[in-house]
């Protein structure tokens, strides 16, 4: 939570760029501290990394020294000079210009670096940055971020299979809009005579139902399990830079 004495930002549309040199400042700042603040080469490269990035970028250093400055000019992101003033590193002030609670600024790092995903999907990418243990978490953190704007949603976050995404695209950007979510109508009452009849097939669409969120747990579990092998492999990579640096 940030300090109640700050001055709070809303957070306003960012460009596609502005969005990932963002995300890549929250990310690192939660999964390698030690290395953060990040240097402009670093945020490059967190930019263009082929793994939990959709779409995957080719930015290069100068695209991401412009975005910075972009982004130090309107508050939410901060040059910080090293002891040997050898080069420049620079960090995110989410944490300072926004009440935020940390699962929510993970929730929108992983949305920020991905766009729109279901809420499995998200809480297993969230929970590499900060513990979210259950789905129930999950939106108890995401409703206060829709009711403000900050996220949509295609339904109920209640409901099985709902995508969320982040809601801080300009105006005009093409981005792929979340479809509404279509209830169907009520049904009129059935005479009695077509109830009876009808009774018969009622097992079948509760089999069918039950069929389709099996099939929606497992599809999560994969989800949950290839994310896991990613996240295994960012460690490795990780140790490996370590060792050789």
């Amino acid at each position: 939570m940030s300090d109640s004495s700050a001055e709070l930002i809303p957070l306003p549309p960012f460009s596609r760029k502005q969005r990932r040199v963002l995300g890549v400042l929250l990310e690192k700042a939660f999964t390698t501290p030690e290395q953060y603040p990040l240097t402009p080469k670093a945020v490059t490269a967190g930019c263009n990394q082929k793994n939990n990035r959709d779409p995957v970028s080719n930015y290069d250093e100068d695209d991401v020294r412009q975005t910075l400055d972009q982004l130090r000019e309107r508050g939410f992101v901060g040059e910080v000079h090293t002891e040997s003033g050898r080069t420049e590193r620079y960090r995110h002030y989410l944490r300072q210009k926004t009440d935020l609670t940390e699962p929510q600024l993970a929730i929108l790092t992983e949305l920020l670096l991905r766009g729109r995903q279901q809420l499995g999907e998200l809480r297993t990418r969230a929970s590499r940055m900060v513990a979210i243990d259950s789905q129930e978490e999950l939106r108890a953190a995401l409703q206060p971020l829709l009711t403000r704007g900050v996220v949509r949603a295609n339904g109920p976050i209640e409901r099985r299979g709902v995508e969320v995404d982040h809601n801080l695209y300009p105006p005009g950007e093409n981005h792929e809009p979340l479809a509404d979510f279509v209830d169907s109508p009520p049904m009129a009452p059935e005479p009695a005579a077509t109830q009876a009849a009808a009774s018969g097939r009622s097992e079948e669409p509760t089999r069918a139902a039950a069929l389709e969120s099996l099939v929606e747990e497992l599809r999560l579990e994969l989800a949950e399990v290839r994310q896991q092998v990613v996240d295994l492999k960012d460690d490795l990579a990780d140790l490996r830079r370590q060792i050789g640096g």
